[in-house]
């Protein structure tokens, strides 16, 4: 299965889930963008070495470089191998120079340890097909059309307002989302868009 290359473009607080946050991801040659939920503590992580802030003490992904490279094991790769239900898996690819290992984690804690190591993450057609949300521009009916749109009820948890949509409405939300940057959002429409589907 051939791979695709993903590259961080973002990492914003969650608007809906008190505590969480969006991580888009983008692919490196296209237009189409992944966006993961993740928790705090990973945003953090991932924040940090993206800054390059050094805590005053080593965090666990610095935890894990360290085992590593004490051990003689290099991080070649992370990829975004599986998508369940909503829920993205992902491999850390790692190596000795004789053996290669694949192991299984988090896609938040694989990337964190992929900025650490300085290496390429990547994903398959099959997820960003299923997942990926495209960037395009809007339809002029589109447009004229998004006025008469329900917006969501503040009261309603989490995606639940979207029960009372129709799929057409749904895409021009997404298409709205997706040109607000909203990725948060966007990845919620495609989720149920998906569900439907």
């Amino acid at each position: 299965m051939q791979k695709i290359k993903l590259e961080i473009l973002g990492l914003s607080s969650s608007q809906s889930q008190s505590g969480s946050f969006a991580l888009v991801l983008g692919e490196e040659t296209g237009y189409r963008r992944l966006p993961i939920i993740i928790g705090m503590f990973e945003a953090q992580a991932i924040a940090i070495e993206i800054e390059k802030i050094i805590p005053n003490r080593p965090m666990t992904h610095d935890l894990f470089k360290s085992f590593a490279h004490f051990f003689g094991f290099e991080v070649e790769e992370i990829v975004i191998s599986d998508l369940k239900e909503g829920v993205f898996f992902s491999k850390i690819v790692c190596s000795d120079g004789l053996k290669t290992v694949e192991i299984d984690a988090r896609p938040s804690d694989a990337i964190a340890i992929a900025l650490r190591f300085g290496v390429d993450i990547f994903t398959y057609e099959n997820i960003l097909s299923e997942a990926g949300i495209v960037l395009s521009d809007f339809m002029d009916e589109e447009e004229a059309f998004e006025e008469k749109l329900p917006s969501p009820v503040s009261g309603k948890k989490n995606k639940d307002w979207m029960k009372d949509v129709n799929t057409d409405q749904l895409r021009v939300m997404l298409e709205e989302a997706l040109g607000n940057e909203d990725y948060e959002k966007a990845a919620q429409i495609r989720d149920e868009l998906n569900r439907r589907n």
